[in-house]
């Protein structure tokens, strides 16, 4: 009898368990994060540095591993110590000083190192951990809140936070309306274990039963394992990251990605072995459209329609192609999914072309992404020796491969058409559609395209089903969204939310709020195509529909935060600069709009604008927005005319009053010394690199505006405010 497609991938996976010898058996865990942020900052330095410790110790119950990025980008490096009976003590900033101090006192004394610990965190773990699940529908439900609740429980009790402490999650995607099965979840750690809490009376019994007497409460416990709870058994306890829901990136920072055993043992390809067990394609597209997961690469249209679409073209050859042309300045959750975790991209692109029909496979990578491709040459390998790719795969009849082709950096290669036409060895420019790729696409064949973060939420819909996945989410956009944080914000980096998450919960609960305890003045969203939205719109809802009201856009998922000190009319200028330089001059309503637009830009910035000018920049920004070829064109337009919207009075000032109330625009600031303040200690003069500003010593310095450049190098330079910036 024929060996089952589940059957067979059963049989990898326990070899892949076996292998990895169950767990961490007794070993110390050093985890070193191998992403190109991670590398930028001196992680392989410090790799080498913990390799020569370990081989130098001899010790062979010490383990040195190499995992994705966790996106935590402002405390790269970060060095993980797992050790046997205690939870990952995680460290910021590491270099070869610091790994020396972490290996002699941490992993070979169990001394954790205070002052390098990430956050601040503690050093020790509480005996329970206790999450509450902070969901809106888990915690709605009363009046008052049971995660405040459990808190003031432990408190009244004396029990104290070494013995258990309660702390906030995001959504642990456990939600289940059904039957009235109302509640709030709750994640015990380390025990693993999982309530469902509805009243003030099974907080108690958790208390008295678990807590303090250390059996499970079974009538409130709750069968299914939380996706999120492997990620939030080793970083739960820093916020950045038990606010977030990780799906899309649920293993990065967890496996080795470069190693398909360890993807095996969480999980991996059990999504592509219970489709190819016998599930009709159909089906499989009936569960994406219940999902309402909506593509991530920009546009937002739902990806089971988009299947659907391509799955009823008669048409013996089809293709389905994987977009990783990720452009926007500050955006990299493409890059970092496929250094972290590869295999997971590649499983959902296999599931994508068995549901449509097609038998081969394209990613589309920019070629400065070399670790990116490097890890998805190795994946597509392993994957072949194990029988994932190729031919018959996992004996169910199903053949698909993939290929790589690299683009060469052009940000219109994002748009579905240029891509297709780069694929085939043409010039990377859109064309007219329809026909839509899903009936004429590559080489003229009916073709799917999604990006890295679509594929990545496949077998998560699959695995755990098409209802579970669209209840994370809002009624229109289901499951979460990943987003590079970027800005003014003191903890930039990936993260990844729940759809309808807040702004406001985004940049303060996981961004830690403005650096330097500035003023928040607007968050532009959806990179450079993206529109400003001002800070009184922090309790903005993040989905596709609701930021596309607000005159901005999803995009594929930049967030750049701006403080009082960004002028919105020069990030304006920023932005479209960028889309300018990056059209591809086939339509005269982007080539030519964008042009005149920046010009004007441009003036306004070197206080040569005029009231008219506003006027012009509305009526250009309109009409790229009507009349472009593609999404690039008519998004160009977007941060200025939001910018427009929301920060008129700036514009007016450039125009009108000849000033930057921002300081930014050089050409309408200018320096001057306070003749009061001056102490004639000569810094400034000192710096000025065309010694335009005069004066003895100890006594006060004048500046020559006829010679400065306006650099700024004598206000950076001042120790007693005496330089103004006017």
């Amino acid at each position: 009898m024929a060996i089952k497609p589940l059957e067979r991938f059963c049989d990898l996976a326990n070899a892949a368990r076996n292998a990895a010898g169950g767990g961490n058996d007794g070993k110390t865990i050093i985890q070193v994060g191998n992403a190109t942020c991670e590398n930028a900052a001196g992680s392989r330095a410090v790799l080498l540095e913990f390799r020569k410790h370990l081989e130098a110790s001899g010790r062979r119950d010490i383990e040195l591993r190499e995992v994705g990025c966790t996106g935590r980008c402002s405390c790269e490096p970060i060095v993980g110590i797992l050790t046997p009976g205690r939870a990952l003590i995680k460290y910021e900033s590491v270099d070869l000083e610091k790994a020396h101090r972490i290996f002699t006192s941490h992993v070979l004394d169990g001394q954790p190192v205070d002052d390098l610990i990430l956050d601040d965190q503690p050093q020790y773990r509480s005996r329970h951990e206790i999450y509450v699940c902070g969901a809106p529908r888990c915690s709605e439900q009363e009046e008052t809140s049971l995660f405040e609740r459990f808190r003031a429980k432990l408190v009244q009790r004396d029990i104290p936070g070494e013995e258990a402490k309660v702390l906030r999650a995001n959504c642990m995607g456990l939600c289940d309306m059904q039957g009235g099965t109302v509640g709030t979840h709750i994640l015990i750690l380390p025990a693993r274990i999982v309530y469902r809490a509805r009243h003030e009376a099974d907080l108690d019994r958790i208390i008295d039963t678990h807590i303090v007497g250390g059996k499970i409460v079974e009538d409130l416990r709750v069968q299914q394992e939380p996706l999120s709870q492997r990620f939030f058994e080793q970083y739960g306890d820093q916020s950045f990251f038990n606010q977030q829901t990780r799906l899309a990136m649920r293993n990065a920072g967890i496996i080795n990605p470069e190693s398909i055993d360890a993807y095996l043992t969480v999980d991996g390809f059990a999504a592509l072995a219970k489709v190819l067990n016998g599930a009709d394609p159909n089906q499989v597209i009936e569960t994406m459209l219940a999902s309402k997961l909506r593509g991530r690469g920009g546009g937002g249209y739902p990806t089971g329609t988009k299947w659907q679409n391509c799955a009823r073209e008669q048409n013996e050859t089809k293709y389905i192609i994987c977009n990783a042309d990720e452009g926007d300045p500050g955006a990299f959750m493409d890059r970092s999914m496929l250094e972290s975790d590869p295999f997971s991209v590649i499983e959902g692109m296999l599931i994508g072309g068995y549901a449509i029909g097609a038998s081969q496979g394209y990613f589309y990578v920019r070629a400065e992404y070399p670790l990116a491709i490097k890890r998805l040459e190795k994946a597509i390998a392993q994957m072949h020796e194990r029988g994932f790719l190729g031919k018959d795969i996992l004996g169910s009849g199903f053949n698909f491969d993939v290929e790589i082709r690299l683009g060469a950096g052009a940000f219109v290669c994002g748009e579905e058409t240029a891509l297709i036409h780069s694929i085939e060895g043409q010039r990377g420019e859109p064309r007219i559609r329809p026909p839509y790729p899903s009936t004429s696409g590559l080489f003229g064949k009916p073709t799917v395209i999604n990006n890295v973060e679509t594929f990545a939420n496949v077998p998560v819909v699959i695995l755990y089903g098409a209802s579970w996945f669209s209840r994370l989410g809002t009624p229109g956009s289901g499951g979460t969204k990943v987003f590079a944080l970027a800005g003014k914000v003191r903890h930039t980096g990936l993260i990844e939310v729940p759809m309808g998450t807040t702004l406001r919960q985004i940049v303060f609960e996981i961004g830690g709020g403005i650096e330097g305890g500035k003023r928040i003045k607007a968050i532009q969203t959806g990179g450079p195509a993206g529109g400003c939205l001002p800070a009184k719109w922090l309790d903005t809802p993040v989905d596709f529909d609701t930021l596309a009201k607000a005159g901005s856009i999803m995009g594929s998922g930049g967030m750049i935060v701006m403080d009082e000190d960004d002028c919105m009319v020069d990030i304006a200028r920023y932005f479209l600069s960028f889309s300018q330089d990056e059209s591809c001059g086939k339509c005269t309503p982007c080539r030519e709009g964008s042009t005149r637009m920046l010009e004007i830009l441009q003036r306004i910035t070197e206080g040569k604008g005029v009231p008219e000018d506003l006027v012009k920049l509305k009526r250009l920004g309109n009409l790229m927005k009507k009349a472009s070829l593609c999404g690039l064109g008519r998004a160009a337009s977007n941060p200025v005319l939001s910018t427009i919207t929301h920060f008129l009075d700036e514009y007016e000032a450039h125009i009108v009053h000849k000033k930057c109330p921002a300081h930014k625009c050089v050409a309408l600031i200018h320096y001057e010394i306070d003749a009061e303040a001056c102490t004639g200690c000569t810094a400034c003069a000192r710096k000025c690199p065309v010694s335009c500003i005069s004066g003895e010593r100890k006594k006060p310095h004048v500046i020559d505006q006829s010679l400065c450049i306006k650099c700024g190098q004598c206000f950076n330079v001042c120790r007693f405010d005496a330089v103004k910036r006017m």
